[in-house]
């Protein structure tokens, strides 16, 4: 009776043990499940939040460009959208010009006149400017930037730089150019230096200008900055601006600026080695100011290039937005 006693107990007591193992185990095999749970839905639930980003930020590798490089830049935030071969060197063209107006602008002053002389109309295009013609500084640049003129980029470097020609035996010229690439140390635009002040080819093998992408929206996120003025009339198709003896109509050598968004500024270039290069800087909302540069695409197709960056950079943000 009391072996029988004995072996009861201790039946109990291994019963015992064997479900407190067992207790433990099942608590642990829930625990593991439970935060191997946890870990899956918070998988779901992180690839849900980033799954439009990512999309965003993929939207520009579906769109068929003609352009060697872009590069998308938020003025306001201070952050790259988007960009292709952006650090990439290439001839600027035209676009050199923003560098001309935005060295122009520190050394001026506010009566500064500028005069076209004959040698000024040497440059390659004629945009109507005659000899001895005087400017307002201001209509000048709108002149210039408009029409992508020339004649006018020269006029400028001439004048100005004859500010400085007195201390040196240096011509105007070549001080004014010497002040642009000053001006590219200055602002970090790596891939740039200027041979000319209006980035026509030199020669066959040689361009006048040369840059990147981010180096184009550097510089004019730098004017947009300091100078928003100058850039203001280029935002039109068409304009009328006065020198001292005729008003000049003219017009814009972005012929698409006004199907574009909220357009703020815009500035084109075309030469044989550049191909077709476009700028343009367009608001897309409240102030919210993106440019867009784009390098080495046709003369046609600059346009229609920009056209497919500008919607896919609204649909970006707006994806960004409803993301948050």
């Amino acid at each position: 009776m009391n072996l029988d006693l004995k072996i009861t107990k201790g039946n109990i007591k291994v019963g015992v043990v064997v479900l407190f193992f067992s207790v433990v185990f099942f608590l642990a095999f829930k625990t593991a499940f439970y935060f191997n749970s946890q870990y899956q839905d918070s998988l779901f639930v992180r690839d849900e939040i980033l799954e439009p980003r990512k999309k965003a930020d993929d939207s520009f590798d579906d769109l068929s460009l003609s352009a060697k490089s872009f590069f998308i830049w938020d003025i306001r935030d201070k952050k790259m959208l988007g960009g292709l071969n952006e650090e990439m060197q290439f001839p600027l063209a035209s676009l050199a010009k923003l560098m001309t107006v935005l060295v122009a602008s520190e050394i001026s002053t506010p009566e500064t006149i500028v005069k076209i002389n004959q040698d000024d109309l040497n440059a390659d295009g004629d945009n109507g400017l005659v000899a001895g013609e005087k400017w307002k500084f201001s209509d000048i640049i709108d002149f210039v930037l408009l029409t992508s003129s020339n004649d006018g980029a020269q006029a400028l470097a001439s004048v100005i730089g004859a500010f400085e020609s007195s201390l040196s035996n240096k011509d105007e010229g070549e001080l004014f150019i010497k002040r642009m690439n000053d001006k590219v140390n200055q602002l970090g635009m790596e891939q740039s230096f200027f041979l000319n002040e209006t980035g026509l080819d030199i020669n066959e093998t040689v361009s006048g200008a040369y840059g990147s992408a981010k180096d184009v929206t550097i510089l004019v996120d730098k004017i947009m900055q300091d100078y928003p003025e100058l850039l203001s009339l280029s935002s039109y198709k068409q304009a009328e601006v006065n020198s001292d003896i005729m008003t000049h109509r003219i017009e814009n050598t972005n012929s698409e600026v006004e199907n574009l968004p909220n357009v703020v500024a815009s500035k084109t270039g075309f030469t044989d080695l550049a191909g077709g290069n476009l700028m343009v800087v367009f608001d897309a909302g409240i102030n919210h100011k993106i440019a867009i540069s784009v390098l080495g695409s046709t003369k046609d197709e600059r346009f229609s290039d920009m056209d497919q960056l500008v919607w896919a950079t609204l649909e970006k943000i707006f994806n960004e937005n409803q993301a948050l």
